[in-house]
């Protein structure tokens, strides 16, 4: 049986944390076929992902990479062009999160880097997707990750909302305008999931985190896979008709 990727070049940026939506979505598209590229400013982290992958007998490689620095951008496509002569899906994960209430004193620093990296880093990422796949010549999948925080509302994160109403709103412009070639660009809205970020943000406190988990119908976290799971889905074939469209994957948790 072919698996849903065989033979696809992914690119998945933000992928060191473990664990972590990009590691997830890496190893998930590997597991699928695909030769995978995992980037992260934390070039140990990175390497570290991609062994763990590779010794699953999976291909995977890594690339220290800063999404924020328009000129990584233009090494990372242009060394895998080069040396895997395409680029089929690209997965704009890396992204930071700043909680902070709109008074604070360091609620501006906080959107001003925040915008960096979650907004300007997934416009350069996707316009260098698109420009490498319109090369290619053979469509492609860009799918960025947003969040319920760019759906709804969620106090203390005004910054972090603003980043990713962005992300939602900039995937469906760039979808009209690359339809017609066979790219497809398509957001993910994970909601609260057990990763790394969401440990020091919720387990590190007991009350904070059983609140949460109690306003999930589902009555728990998401599993980094469950977003890489939507990821696969989008990055295949048989999303073939699916663009412009926003993916909410949250346990019910925004459908109240």
């Amino acid at each position: 049986m072919t698996r849903r990727v065989e033979g696809k070049v992914a690119l998945v940026t933000g992928g060191a944390s473990r664990p972590g939506l990009g590691f997830a979505i890496a190893e998930r598209l590997a597991e699928e076929g695909a030769i995978v590229i995992l980037t992260d400013v934390d070039a140990a982290g990175v390497e570290e992902s991609a062994r763990l992958i590779c010794e699953r007998n999976l291909a995977a490689e890594a690339m220290p990479q800063d999404v924020a620095s328009e000129s990584d951008w233009t090494r990372v496509v242009d060394d895998i062009l080069a040396r895997h002569g395409r680029l089929d899906i690209l997965v704009n994960n890396a992204g930071i999160l700043d909680i902070a209430a709109i008074a604070d004193d360091h609620a501006l620093a906080g959107l001003r880097r925040q915008l960096e990296v979650n907004v300007v880093g997934c416009f350069m990422g996707t316009q260098a997707g698109v420009r490498a796949m319109r090369q290619c010549g053979n469509g492609g999948a860009i799918i960025n990750l947003s969040s319920v925080a760019g759906k709804v509302g969620f106090r203390g994160s005004a910054s972090y909302a603003a980043t990713k109403g962005a992300v939602k709103l900039m995937t469906k412009s760039v979808a009209l305008e690359t339809a017609a070639e066979g790219i497809r660009v398509n957001s993910v809205h994970p909601g609260i999931i057990r990763t790394n970020m969401q440990q020091q943000g919720l387990e590190d406190n007991s009350a904070n985190y059983d609140a949460i988990v109690a306003a999930i119908p589902a009555g728990r976290l998401g599993d980094p896979r469950d977003i890489a799971n939507c990821v696969l889905f989008l990055a295949s074939d048989e999303a073939g008709y699916v663009n412009g469209a926003e993916f909410v994957v949250d346990g019910g948790y925004t459908a109240q």
